[in-house]
């Protein structure tokens, strides 16, 4: 019989991570890493669900072997190339709640000669596990700055140095404004965000300090968990500062890139709090490719936005014009402003 691990132990331990749910349930959330195998498809599973409730367990397992008995050899070969992958490590397998589905495939491991180690409550009992996670106390320090300021580039590079970061703009695939999804892969469901950010965030554990962006609550569509979200709002804020002219040709190097028309329908998106006489000149630059002037109209608006938002922090500020990334990161570290938890990556 194949070992059921509590959620600890199956996440530290090695092989490949395989969730046999649907297609629709790994889009919506999944342990980061898995790989989908999924016993049943979305359909099939809404029609063994529906017999289940309606005719009794035993119709729901003929149906059940019905449909997966013509699909078990391209399953098994699935399965041993997944074991070849990882040099015979024990397969780890999971469903939703750790019943029928992930047993099912265990079991045909196991006609295989392959070692296997199942997660005790499923999926189920690693989302608990997740949202437990935000809800613990983290030494969380917050990175701010107004728009065009750089400090994604910036906490990479601190990250890159050895500092404790959540990168919470990359893994929501979104840098948090309107234009903040321009030129990225499609952001993931708020649940297997929440997924990303615990991947991110458990490993930090014994951290004296943990660097974050300052955000607002939602970072494009994907919600910062609520236990995270109270800890950010008690915070304290460093901000860094840089001269406007900066910050503008910051944020024509990310954005001048980008599709004039997706530009112009992420201003008008934000028209009412620009108000019409600057959104008529911003969408005018861009429509002469005037980036710069664009970007001047609305740093205004998301100035005011960030200065709201900051008055609930403790807040310190750090001059850091005329510094890339790298240099900036080493002068915090140098100054004692940000310690690092690890050696530098090479």
């Amino acid at each position: 019989m194949a070992a059921c691990l509590p959620i600890d132990t199956f996440l530290g331990s090695s092989g490949a991570l395989i969730d046999v749910r649907t297609p629709a349930e790994f889009r919506q959330g999944h342990i980061p890493g898995a790989c989908n195998l999924p016993l049943f498809s979305d359909a099939e599973r809404a029609e063994v669900g529906t017999l289940y409730k309606q005719q009794g367990r035993q119709a729901a397992v003929l149906r059940g072997l019905a449909l997966v008995g013509p699909r078990m050899e391209a399953m098994a070969a699935e399965l041993v190339a997944w074991s070849e992958r990882t040099a015979g490590a024990p397969l780890r397998l999971h469903c939703w709640r750790g019943g029928m589905r992930s047993a099912s495939v265990a079991w045909l491991a196991q006609q295989l000669e392959l070692p296997v180690l199942l997660l005790e409550g499923g999926y189920k009992s690693y989302r608990r596990w997740v949202l437990e996670l935000f809800e613990r106390s983290w030494p969380l320090q917050l990175l701010g700055g107004r728009t065009g300021s750089g400090k994604t580039e910036l906490l990479l590079a601190l990250q890159a140095l050895g500092a404790a970061v959540v990168d919470l703009e990359g893994l929501a695939h979104h840098r948090g404004s309107s234009f903040g999804g321009l030129g990225l892969p499609e952001q993931p469901s708020s649940e297997h965000y929440e997924n990303r950010l615990a991947a991110a965030l458990a490993p930090l554990a014994a951290a004296d300090q943990i660097w974050l962006e300052a955000e607002s609550a939602m970072v494009g569509r994907c919600r910062i968990p609520a236990g995270l979200w109270r800890q950010m709002k008690a915070a304290p804020v460093l901000a860094v500062e840089r001269p406007l002219q900066e910050r503008v040709d910051h944020l024509v190097e990310i954005y001048g890139a980008q599709d004039p028309l997706a530009l112009a329908e992420a201003t008008r998106r934000i028209a009412k709090r620009l108000g019409p006489q600057r959104t008529a000149l911003a969408l005018e630059a861009i429509e002469q490719g005037d980036w710069a002037t664009a970007c001047r109209q609305m740093l205004d608006y998301y100035d005011r936005c960030y200065d709201h938002d900051l008055d609930s922090h403790a807040c310190s500020a750090v001059d850091l014009g005329g510094l890339a990334a790298p240099e900036a990161a080493r002068e915090l570290i140098s100054r004692g402003l940000v310690t690092l938890q690890q050696r530098p990556a090479d």
